[in-house]
């Protein structure tokens, strides 16, 4: 082994996160390796689906608007830099009761971050919204300046920049073992070869936990359910109708407008059913409530979307006990770095974690405060 075969930093997950980091690294002409388990853009993680959505005001806390205000500006950049399509601007529109403790914590967050959100009545957005069937009694948070990433898009710019920059990338190539005590550097073991690297990333999603066993990381992946439905001509179209989220007791579900006629996508950002990442598959249908969450959603809040099932995914969210991320140091060993537990509300940051998680790697800090995310909080 000699010197040059050694990495400055292995990246191990070449997903939202992962991708993005090795994107930011190679641009700055450290040696990276981006090793995965596949070969993203994947239907085996996070990151597939077509869609995320991206909210300024947000509902999770406000703590995390600096982050995803620069996490938009690199969006932007990537697809001025790339070409690829990234962020459709429909806007988005969240609806509940006037008391949802979300809902308020948007108006919030937009308050103190002085950001551009207006608030209306179940009936304006009825009015405004034909397609959508909100009780009078309900608000809606209507965020004109956000709307969604196309997710696949995203991770094929970062590859493209990776790699064009010089990145090595291991697709196909699961990581069975991490050593960081090897004298050679950490020694990442997939059965087949070993890669040495100064600094080690792992942002392997739902299998972070088996990769840093000795962590105990408090996270779950659950399986959830997204479909997409055909929808009447017109009413529910990207033009005219925002990205949304509904949050009430009964129904969390999040959504998109008919794209060039793919049909009206709807998921839930509630419920699923936690699983081994492992034995994971496209196997939508394998339980009842897989459509009938989803059609329940469409029959109370836009029932014209209520139409044929035109296609139907499965994917996994990877969510921590308190459902806030955890991006850290390892606590025995500062040469591995890892992020996992993005809860399903991760997807819209991949951009500025790639940036924080390269300046982790090569500076030991983030220029932007990620504190919040430290694993110390669990008392670990």
């Amino acid at each position: 082994m000699t010197k040059d075969q050694v990495y400055d930093v292995a990246i191990i997950g070449a997903g939202t996160m992962g991708m993005a980091a090795g994107a930011f690294l190679a641009k700055q002409n450290a040696k990276t390796l981006l090793i995965d388990a596949f070969d993203p853009p994947h239907t085996k993680g996070s990151h597939h689906g077509d869609t995320r959505l991206i909210r300024h005001a947000y509902g999770e806390g406000r703590q995390y608007v600096t982050l995803v205000k620069r996490a938009q500006h690199l969006w932007e950049q990537l697809e001025q830099e790339t070409g690829h399509k990234i962020f459709e601007n429909t806007g988005v529109l969240g609806i509940g009761p006037e008391d949802s403790p979300f809902l308020q914590e948007t108006i919030a967050s937009a308050r103190k971050h002085d950001l551009s959100l207006e608030i209306l009545s179940g009936r304006e957005i009825n009015e405004r919204w034909p397609g959508f069937s909100v009780p009078d009694q309900y608000i809606g948070c209507f965020e004109a300046a956000s709307g969604l990433i196309y997710s696949q898009n995203a991770i094929r710019a970062y590859k493209e920049t990776a790699l064009k920059y010089g990145a090595d990338l291991a697709a196909n190539t699961p990581v069975q073992h991490i050593d960081p005590d090897d004298p050679q550097g950490v020694k990442i073991s997939t059965g087949t070869t070993d890669f040495y690297a100064k600094k080690v990333i792992v942002t392997a999603g739902a299998w972070a936990a088996k990769l840093l066993p000795e962590l105990h990381l408090p996270i779950q992946p659950t399986r959830k359910a997204v479909g997409w439905f055909e929808t009447p001509a017109s009413v529910y179209d990207a033009a005219h109708f925002p990205s949304f989220f509904i949050e009430d007791n009964d129904h969390k579900a999040y959504g998109f407008p008919n794209l060039d006629g793919t049909g009206l996508k709807i998921g839930r950002s509630d419920g699923g059913h936690p699983i081994d990442p492992d034995v994971h598959s496209q196997n939508f249908g394998q339980y009842e409530t897989d459509e009938g969450d989803l059609r329940r959603v469409l029959q109370t809040f836009l029932p014209e979307a209520n139409g044929e099932l035109l296609e139907a995914k499965t994917c996994l969210y990877t969510i921590s006990s308190d459902h806030d991320f955890i991006v850290d140091f390892h606590p025995e060993n500062k040469h591995v770095i890892f992020a996992c537990g993005f809860s399903g509300h991760g997807f819209k940051f991949g951009s500025v974690m790639g940036e924080v998680l390269s300046q982790l790697a090569l500076e030991g800090q983030s220029e932007l405060d990620i504190s919040i995310f430290s694993l110390k909080r669990f008392g670990f």
